[in-house]
């Protein structure tokens, strides 16, 4: 029994010693709580009900060269109420008000709104939304509605706003002048303009705000000010002409619609400066319809076919291998070379090597390349080498192309790559950088890098300012450019662009037909796929721009020739840009000729020029060109009346002083 009982009261005192210790224990955490870890457990708890929620700086604007807008950020709200917030009084007062305002804006009857609201108040509803998404106008409208006028802590007004990034010209230029975004893992995508020169330039700085967390995820500002503003970015102006841009990419997307074709693209670069007055990029739908899906000028690289042959010749030319004059046998318009067969779209015998070139004979160029080159490769190689052609713009734009001109030892490297490229396969290049190489010869050898933009400013600030820059002072020898822009220019003239040729207005360019995805070339055969293009300048005389088309898999059914494919959007920009958009400013003379008002001028101006210290005879002269005569000999006039002179104090002959006083009478 004793045993019992001592085992009882054992397990009574270890039960009452557990207690005690776990006591001990939550009176330690307790006071660790309050005086050790108490800061941090206040901060974790007003942080869960209370933070400072970042506002986004307004996105500086866009601006083209001619000063429109081209994007900008427009702020939107969210109106809301926080149901709870207005007093008994204050909300029995207001609510009928209220709805009644609401009916007017949002269409919906007064009952319903007052319906809505006291279920709103009756089930705690401390954000209840009113409007979504609306414009400055609309947003002060609301906020002076009944009730939602008295402000946040007595009418329960919640106003956030978010600001939208617009494009006042729609889709044209769209993905050129970009947009930056970040989805849901925080990943950012940042193409064209906007999105390269977003970050230093057009961002802005971040503001905040405090807001209390309200439950379901939902937080509710707690005053109506902002702890700190944001701070807007700067604006950027580019050099994208809105005339020439709407021009270029009406053209392209008209004949992209007339040939079913992919996608393709437009380039249009003044000379001088390298600036980029329009760019357009535009791919198919599934539903047939264009619109900017990639910019395929700058990111693009692919075999560039027969435009790449200026560059083959301009090698040769340079090299001293050949002249304009050497004759070229292009035989029948097949020839074999390492057992692979070039072909020609017909035979054109034994021609100059300018005319090799301006018929695009692609046995022609293959053949001037591989009789001097094939020994030295390398020479061929290092001449495309030193006008930077195997290398990137290093554009700040993000995602350019890179080329790829292939050399001994490379994987794509073989007895017919140098025959290839004389063509233009076995290399890519994007559009671009093409482009950048036919703007040098127009500038007379001197290659400038492409830019878009030409300065940033603060309102009217100017923060940095973006000029030429040149990559190479001379490509190659004032000889060589004369014997390129000649043959660029009989190209259009006499040669596979003749069709484009216009006797109002001069252009010189070159054509290009590729072929596309043939590595299988049995299947190619059975669905045919090009590249067309069309590079050159205009005017021939002196040139102002530079343009490139590129347009790819265009219907095999309607057409494949650069000539005709591209070729027309590159007549239709020049011939636009000529009548709409002056290469010369001008302006009309103001001068109108009068045949009795020169008479008298040149009157006037006899006399003034015979007489300097004696007297002339000014009777029968207008008052005006009396007086300029006369102080110009530095008298004073006294005059009598208005019209012309009758009558003068100084006889004529008579020699005059300065300062002295002639009277003219006047009728």
């Amino acid at each position: 029994m004793a045993t019992n009982e001592t085992n009882i009261l054992n397990r009574l005192y270890f039960v009452a010693g557990c207690m005690f210790i776990f006591g001990l224990a939550v009176v330690f955490k307790l006071l660790s709580i309050q005086y050790i870890n108490g800061d941090k457990y206040r901060d974790l708890a007003e942080k869960r009900t209370v933070d400072r929620i970042p506002i986004p700086a307004n996105r500086g604007n866009v601006y083209s060269v001619n000063g429109n807008l081209l994007a900008t950020s427009i702020p939107k709200y969210d109106v809301r109420i926080d149901a709870l917030t207005p007093t008994q009084k204050t909300f029995e007062k207001y609510i009928k008000p209220l709805s009644d305002s609401l009916a007017k804006y949002k269409g919906k009857s007064s009952s319903y709104y007052q319906q809505a609201l006291r279920k709103a108040r009756a089930n705690k509803n401390r954000y209840y939304l009113l409007a979504r998404d609306i414009g400055y106008s609309d947003y002060i409208r609301l906020r002076n509605f009944p009730m939602l006028n008295l402000g946040a802590y007595k009418g329960g007004l919640i106003v956030e706003q978010n600001t939208k990034r617009e494009h006042p010209m729609g889709g044209i230029a769209q993905r050129t002048i970009g947009y930056e975004r970040i989805d849901d893992k925080g990943n950012v995508t940042r193409p064209g303009i906007d999105g390269a020169f977003g970050v230093k330039y057009l961002r802005g700085k971040n503001g905040h705000r405090l807001k209390q967390k309200i439950g379901k995820g939902q937080w509710k500002p707690i005053r109506d000010a902002n702890e700190v503003e944001p701070q807007d970015g700067y604006d950027v102006y580019t050099t994208i002409d809105v005339n020439i841009q709407d021009i270029a990419h009406h053209a392209l997307l008209e004949q992209l619609e007339i040939y079913e074709a992919e996608h393709g693209s437009v380039i249009v670069m003044e000379v001088k400066t390298g600036e980029i007055r329009a760019i357009s990029n535009l791919g198919r739908t599934s539903k047939g319809n264009y619109y900017e899906k990639l910019n395929y000028a700058v990111g693009e690289s692919h075999e560039p076919g027969s435009t790449f042959k200026l560059m083959a010749i301009m090698a040769a030319l340079e090299d001293k291998v050949i002249d304009t004059a050497t004759v070229i046998n292009t035989g029948n318009g097949s020839k074999r070379f390492y057992g692979r067969t070039i072909t020609d779209t017909r035979g054109h015998g034994k021609v100059s090597a300018a005319r090799t070139f301006e018929l695009s004979s692609n046995i022609g160029l293959a053949t001037i390349v591989d009789e001097h080159y094939s020994k030295k490769p390398m020479k061929f190689i290092k001449r495309l080498d030193s006008w930077g052609l195997n290398e990137v713009l290093d554009l700040p734009i993000v995602g350019e192309g890179k080329p790829n001109i292939p050399r001994p030892g490379d994987d794509n490297w073989s007895r017919n790559a140098l025959p290839s490229m004389a063509y233009g396969y076995n290399l890519k290049m994007t559009p671009l950088q093409t482009l950048t190489f036919y703007n040098a010869v127009a500038n007379d050898g001197e290659m400038v890098k492409p830019h878009f933009i030409r300065e940033v400013k603060d309102l009217d600030k100017e923060i940095e300012t973006f000029k030429k820059e040149v990559i190479n002072r001379q490509i190659c020898s004032k000889e060589t450019i004369k014997a390129a822009q000649k043959m660029l220019e009989n190209v259009v003239i006499k040669g596979t662009g003749r069709k484009l040729y216009s006797k109002y207005f001069s252009m010189a360019g070159k054509t290009g037909t590729a072929r596309t995805d043939y590595s299988n070339f049995e299947e190619w055969k059975k669905n045919k796929k090009y590249i067309s293009s069309f590079a050159g300048y205009f005017p021939v005389e002196n040139p102002k721009y530079s343009c490139i088309v590129v347009i790819h898999k265009p219907s095999a059914k309607k057409g494949i020739y650069g000539a005709d494919v591209s070729g027309p959007v590159f007549k239709k920009i020049a011939q636009k840009i000529f009548t709409d958009t002056p290469i010369i400013d001008e302006i009309e003379s103001l001068e109108v000729q009068n045949a009795s008002v020169e008479k008298e001028y040149q009157n006037y101006y006899d006399v003034s020029n015979t007489y300097l210290t004696i007297m002339p005879n000014i009777t029968g002269l207008p008052v005006m060109d009396a007086v300029a005569l006369c102080e110009n000999m530095g008298l004073k006039v006294t005059l009598k009346g208005t019209g012309t002179v009758k009558s003068q104090s100084i006889p004529k002959g008579q020699k005059v002083k300065k300062n002295q006083t002639i009277v003219l009478e006047v009728s």
